[in-house]
């Protein structure tokens, strides 16, 4: 059984194709989950909206509490940490993370900035040795969990190639640092020309949704082989 663990992160309630003035990237994790269902009814989907329920920020406890070996944590420490061990045990548990990611001023929304704050975490999800030759640092989720980010933006052009390319620190800003964390296979779509409303629009939209379809198809292919790769180990 594949877990999935979909997150979405949108300010804006309820989906575009559901609710007036609702959310394009809701919209799309929703469609992602929808055809999964479809095709693997009994698979796990682990639901978190960070857009509705931000985790708290990172501070100057909750770092000194992470860099604390958790042997000699005292309480206070793990009372900092819970949340983060929360976010933690469910992003361990999947084996796809589904992420609604709209831009907001070019990058992504505080509020899924602060999940992934949470969960780059030392000793959990990345290993760091001072001592060790080379790198210091070094990935610790080797498991072959996926990634996927669909976002939505108002103007055209963000995606590689295009006239604002420069400007989008979406899907990097969250490819970069679980790319860190060992979660390599990366994929992605958006939806583009919200502000226009007009006919590009209803085509963007079209056009996310098959590469959504593509994506769900691929990934299924891709963890029904791992499983049954992992069933005759």
């Amino acid at each position: 059984m594949t877990t999935i663990l979909h997150i979405d992160s949108s300010a804006r309630p309820g989906r575009s194709d559901t609710r007036a003035h609702g959310s394009h990237s809701r919209r799309l994790t929703a469609k992602f989950i929808e055809q999964w269902r479809a095709a693997r009814p009994d698979d796990e989907i682990i639901y978190r909206d960070v857009g509705a329920n931000p985790p708290s920020p990172v501070t100057g406890d909750w770092v000194h509490a992470a860099f604390t070996k958790p042997e000699q944590r005292e309480d206070w420490m793990h009372q900092v940490l819970a949340e983060s061990d929360e976010l933690l045990a469910e992003l361990l548990r999947a084996d796809v993370i589904v992420a609604g990611v709209p831009m907001y001023n070019f990058g992504m929304p505080a509020q899924m900035k602060a999940w992934i704050e949470n969960i780059v975490r030392v000793g959990v999800t990345f290993g760091f040795d001072r001592s060790r030759d080379g790198v210091p640092y070094w990935p610790m989720l080797t498991g072959g969990k996926s990634l996927v980010v669909l976002s939505s933006r108002g103007d055209f052009g963000y995606d590689p190639g295009g006239r604002v390319a420069h400007l989008n620190h979406v899907e990097g800003g969250v490819f970069a640092p679980l790319e860190y964390i060992g979660i390599t296979d990366q994929h992605s779509a958006a939806i583009e020309y919200d502000e226009f409303g007009d006919d590009r629009t209803q085509k963007s939209i079209a056009d996310a949704e098959a590469k959504v379809t593509d994506i769900v198809v691929e990934l299924q292919a891709r963890h029904t082989q791992d499983s049954d790769v992992a069933m005759t180990a």
